[in-house]
């Protein structure tokens, strides 16, 4: 197959390639600077986002489109500048998706388009699946909205679409080095309250449940890209705890975690059970249902 991918060279659009071209098949990246990306066998860099690209017409007959782009919701403080930019990156990039789809004389089998279990809100009590379709009411909430929105539209061009809703994604990138770094400092400990929950998912199992997205035509709309045994804070803590053969428990309250982060605290403060119901239904082989699984494998 062929498949275009933007955001491929971050952290899960990285090891997407990998996985893709390890198989045979051949990768285009849409990046804004294509001159200046290593060689790799298996890939093409196709420019994109600039007033001279062309990316419809530099691709070949493409069967998938995995949109992964979208700024960093993690690096610097909210401010509302910031904020108007993390929203402005997902839509932009995935109206010029929708519009690359438009001018394919061969339009793609699947769209499959990034997300976040943020689209759900936060609850302390509430489960919830892709049968809960009404949106939370903050900020990622309704970013996550309008960005699902957006590459909805790709259906409009009888293209299947799928939602990936990941959770916290657990890597040698990502949030894990970071949530880790105070156990191995030997100063880990609760979070807030610790009540509020951890819906994680190993790597291996996005990258799995992408390209299951992609092999099923019976996925559509939207994925909940989680494992299925969530974690509170503090179990998830404990878990790390245990795995590096480290202490929890220095605890660090909520206060001081707002006034330094603001309204970013949110994304560990607070948190969603989210269930995969929909690829523990069309039958995904998870590799990593316990978390001290997971993490065994990542950190040992």
């Amino acid at each position: 197959m062929n498949i275009a991918i933007t955001g491929g060279t971050g952290f899960v659009g990285s090891a997407l390639t990998e996985s893709f071209v390890n198989d045979g098949h051949s990768v285009y990246i849409l990046t804004r600077n294509p001159d200046n990306k290593p060689v790799k066998k298996g890939v093409t860099y196709v420019k994109w986002l600039k007033d001279d690209a062309e990316p419809a017409k530099e691709l070949p007959n493409i069967h998938a489109i995995v949109n992964l782009a979208g700024e960093s919701i993690n690096s610097g403080r909210w401010t509302e500048e910031r904020k108007q930019r993390i929203l402005d990156s997902r839509i932009s990039s995935t109206r010029e998706i929708i519009s690359i789809i438009q001018q394919l004389d061969k339009k793609p089998r699947v769209l499959v388009n990034a997300s976040a279990i943020g689209y759900y809100g936060s609850s302390l009590d509430q489960s919830f699946t892709e049968n809960n379709t009404e949106a939370g009411n903050d900020f990622l909430a309704d970013v996550s909205k309008k960005w699902e929105d957006e590459a909805m539209n790709a259906q409009n061009h009888g293209v299947r679409t799928v939602l990936t809703r990941f959770g916290i994604v657990l890597g040698q990138e990502g949030a894990l080095p970071l949530m880790v770094l105070p156990y191995k400092l030997f100063i880990g400990g609760k979070l807030g309250d610790g009540r509020q929950w951890y819906s994680w998912v190993h790597i291996q199992d996005v990258i799995g449940m992408i390209r299951f997205a992609v092999d099923h035509e019976s996925v559509q709309g939207p994925l909940n890209v989680t494992a299925p045994e969530p974690k509170r804070m503090n179990d998830f803590g404990k878990t790390v705890a245990e795995v590096l053969n480290r202490p929890h428990w220095i605890p660090v309250p909520e206060a001081p975690m707002q006034a330094a982060l603001g309204e970013k605290s949110g994304i560990v403060l607070k948190g969603q059970c989210v269930l995969p119901q929909k690829a523990k239904e069309l039958g995904y082989p998870f590799r990593y249902i316990k978390l001290k699984d997971a993490l065994e494998n990542l950190l040992v």
